[in-house]
């Protein structure tokens, strides 16, 4: 059993506990040196030997020879003193073997006999610990390291920090932090920005902001990599203005911010289509000294491209190009997509040829872009013949692209095709995913090969998260448009086999089906049921 889990109201009677074993063990060590005195027949065991005795059994990991040998000690005026047990918990600390109850039990033991811990039997013990990996158990020692009127060190801290950080433990990572700064010690600028990453990451935005006005609370300058987490994090999440308040916040407390910060911002106000704001912020970035670098440039782009604003996403290209950050093939493609969305082939093939121009060699983003955009235009054909040119010419292509592909060829009829490439995809190492899956069952159901589709559900092999609900409607949909009640029966009982709920789409397919085949008592109580359910999630 592992002592971190003992709260601390609980030390009575794991005090009584540890009471027993230090008298027998007491009693066992005393019998043991009548009869070592006895066979050895001599007195000539003096401090260092016996010292030197325990040490080296302590190293060895055996913690009760060398409680035996420090028990012979005690023949000794003052011995054994803290300093031996200190050196005890050192040398066993550092042995390959070592058994946490019983260490907890030594300790226990100096508490309620004596000799009373010290600062530096914390400090091997905490130490200890954290060198053996056992980050949870050293909150024990912690504890009654302040109950004795003795603060663990700032080394200490911070070093217990970075490893609970980087074993990805956040709770305990936030308790340690909190017991830092009621101590007035502030972590290193890099365990700072790995805390705030780690909260963002976990979409604990609330905590970090609130770190992060502890932090500046200080009056004490960071620098920007600090706090950029937090400042990404609220723009993507869209809370752009509370990303500024902070921002200003920082800059008021004479902290200097870099391009990182800026772009921060002008994602978040690109992101919720705030375009004056996002000019404001591009010329106040610019007034500063900070120069946009093209990753700042293509956020604007995209959010440009997203919003229609095409021709203004043309105007930040040529002023790119004077300010002689050249756009790159990233770039590019954002723009080469929004083209394809809004049925501009022309500037397409103009765009191609300045990237050909450039030296630019299309990747697997480039034809995603680009027949992704053709295909959300409904011109399936010219996007299968895109694709099949980029195949033919052995292209790098990733699993967008081949689902796109799916796709095309699903949609004119060839979900057999499809399938077959899906084999040769997954046997050369390309994984698929649950949307390559349901496209080819999308495939099937389209043209009312249901009962096919259901028998893929056990041949796909899916991911771990999958099949999900949208596998589950897209055949559900096509046994309800054909009325087959047998083949709804099995789509319904393979859902609850594999713990999938049905939601509104495939409660809908199954009110039109009960409508169509004239249940309309049963087809109303399923209305019924699904706006009660709506009712209690909200």
């Amino acid at each position: 059993m592992r002592f971190c889990t003992i709260p601390t109201i609980n030390y009575p009677y794991r005090l009584g506990r540890s009471f027993c074993f230090l008298v027998n063990y007491s009693t066992s060590c005393a019998i043991s040196s009548v009869n070592i005195i006895e066979e050895s027949n001599t007195h000539n065991w003096n401090y260092l030997q016996l010292q030197s005795r325990m040490q080296d059994r302590a190293a060895s990991g055996d913690l009760a020879e060398a409680l035996e040998t420090l028990n012979f000690m005690r023949s000794i005026t003052g011995k054994p003193s803290v300093y031996d047990y200190n050196a005890l918990f050192c040398r066993y600390l550092s042995s390959e073997n070592v058994l946490l109850e019983q260490l907890v039990q030594v300790y226990i033991g100096m508490k309620r006999f004596g000799p009373a811990p010290n600062k530096t039997t914390f400090n091997i013990l905490l130490n200890g610990l954290l060198s053996l990996g056992f980050l949870r158990d050293a909150y024990f020692f912690v504890e009654e390291m302040t109950k004795s009127g003795i603060n663990p060190s700032f080394t200490f801290l911070s070093k217990w920090l970075k490893k609970s950080l980087k074993s990805g433990n956040l709770v305990d990572s936030i308790w340690i932090f909190e017991f830092m700064l009621r101590l007035d010690h502030l972590p290193t600028e890099p365990t700072l920005a790995m805390f705030i990453c780690l909260l963002c990451k976990s979409k604990m935005l609330e905590e970090a902001s609130r770190f992060c006005a502890a932090l500046l609370s200080k009056n004490l300058t960071f620098q920007a990599y600090v706090f950029n987490p937090i400042i990404w994090a609220l723009c993507k999440s869209g809370k752009s203005f509370l990303a500024l308040q902070l921002f200003y916040m920082m800059k008021k407390k004479g902290m200097t911010h870099n391009v990182c910060s800026y772009t921060a911002l002008l994602y978040g106000f690109g992101r919720e289509c705030l375009w004056v704001d996002l000019y404001r912020c591009l010329d106040q970035m610019r007034s500063d000294g900070f120069k946009p670098n093209v990753i700042t440039y293509t956020v604007i782009v995209k959010f440009l491209c997203d919003d229609g604003r095409i021709g203004e996403a043309f105007e930040i290209l040529k002023f790119m190009e004077r300010e002689g950050c050249d756009p790159d093939l990233v770039t590019y493609n954002v723009i080469i997509r929004a083209l394809c969305l809004h049925d501009r082939a022309y500037d397409v093939a103009e765009l191609l040829q300045v990237i050909h121009n450039r030296g630019f060699s299309p990747d697997a983003y480039t034809y995603s872009a680009l027949s992704g955009g053709i295909m959300k235009v409904g011109k399936s054909q010219i996007a299968y013949e895109l694709l099949c040119y980029v195949f033919s010419k052995n292209c790098t292509v990733d699993i967008v692209v081949y689902n796109i592909y799916f796709h095309c060829l699903c949609q004119n009829s060839r979900s057999r095709e499809a399938l077959s490439l899906l084999n040769r995809m997954a046997g050369g190492g390309i994984v698929p995913t649950i949307v390559s899956y349901n496209t080819i069952l999308r495939g099937f159901c389209k043209y009312y090969k249901v009962e096919y589709a259901l028998k893929l559900f056990e041949y796909f092999e899916w991911p771990k998260s999958g099949p999900d609900v949208v596998s589950f409607n897209t055949v559900l949909s096509a046994a309800c448009k054909q009325g087959d009640f047998v083949l709804i029966q099995r789509v319904l009982h393979y859902m609850e086999y594999r713990g999938v709920e049905p939601d509104v789409i495939s409660l809908t397919c199954l009110v039109h089906y009960l409508s169509t085949m004239g249940r309309f008592s049963e087809s109303l109580r399923l209305l019924e049921f699904m706006v009660s359910r709506k009712r209690s999630k909200k």
